[in-house]
């Protein structure tokens, strides 16, 4: 067509092919992929190569910060024509949990609580992470206001002083009101452990702990395990347990607590989240929340 048109005027062809001299240009200008387009596509294709693990919203939350004002199904239409799809999770998880002990057994006091701020309430939980011939197990605790992890450790044994390493770094990092946290556990020995809970007593904290088969009563932390399965543990091959420390402590401090975007948190990261709240506390203060009062079991140490 293109050399033809060199040597013949455009009306002599189209009124041979039967169409308008309008409609062939405007079929010439739909064919042509617009730049804005391929702009676009080539920031989705870039964005998901570098966030394997990031599905459609979270990648359109990236997009929306660059200043493209599009929506989650137009790029889920682009990776999908792309084959740009995030890395599946795997189901496996063994359990980390033992609950038959005789330590006594706190109620659940986080189904009650919507944190209004930070340090109202954090959730703590073990899970295991494999090594080339071994496992070790990691324990974190979340602020449940801004899901950062606030302290956490790993060892390469599942008695009480991996919890309490784990405890004691978030002390450490935060600033607990007297009376005015709760920790939410399992009731995993762990947690329930005299030393434990004395050294929450000790700090003014009130013990929580989830009900029987009533995994989603710690769902919070739970998922913070998924999130760090799927997007740093899944398809690693750690040398041992100071591998595995310093890529998943890298992975916690700055990938997770300063960059990855949470849909909870308005698709921001929660050290975004906790500095926004500081920011709107300077301007107008936010009412502690009113805690409910229970009546707890005296622990016999």
């Amino acid at each position: 067509m293109t050399r033809l048109q060199g040597l013949r005027s455009i009306e002599p062809l189209c009124a041979a092919a039967g169409v308008s001299r309008a409609s062939y240009y405007r079929g010439a200008l739909r064919g042509a992929p617009k730049a804005s387009e391929m702009a676009l596509r080539d920031l989705v294709q870039r964005l998901s190569l570098a966030h394997r693990k990031y599905g459609a919203r979270r990648i359109t939350a990236l997009i929306r910060r660059q200043g493209w004002p599009v929506n989650h199904k137009r790029i889920e239409r682009i990776r999908k024509a792309d084959n740009l799809l995030c890395v599946p999770k795997k189901a496996f998880r063994p359990a980390t949990t033992n609950s038959r002990h005789a330590w006594p057994i706190w109620p659940n006091l986080a189904g009650k609580l919507v944190p209004t701020g930070t340090d109202q309430l954090w959730v703590a939980d073990i899970t295991y992470v494999r090594l080339a011939e071994a496992f070790v197990y990691l324990a974190v605790i979340l602020d449940a206001f801004s899901r950062k992890v606030v302290g956490w450790a790993m060892e390469n044994h599942l008695r009480a002083e991996l919890a309490l390493t784990a405890l004691e770094r978030a002390l450490q990092s935060r600033q607990v009101q007297a009376g005015g946290l709760v920790h939410h556990s399992d009731r995993g020995v762990q947690y329930a452990s005299g030393g434990y809970v004395q050294r929450l007593l000790e700090a003014k904290i009130q013990p929580s702990m989830s009900r029987i088969a009533r995994p989603t009563d710690n769902a919070m932390a739970e998922s913070f395990m998924k999130t760090l399965k799927a997007e740093e543990v899944d398809g690693r091959l750690y040398r041992d347990l100071d591998h595995a420390r310093t890529d998943i402590g890298r992975f916690i401090d700055q990938v997770y607590n300063r960059q990855r975007l949470h849909s909870a948190l308005r698709y921001q990261s929660p050290e975004e989240f906790e500095a926004a709240y500081i920011e709107n506390l300077s301007t107008a203060p936010v009412d502690r929340l009113q805690r409910p009062t229970a009546t707890t079991t005296t622990v016999a140490y």
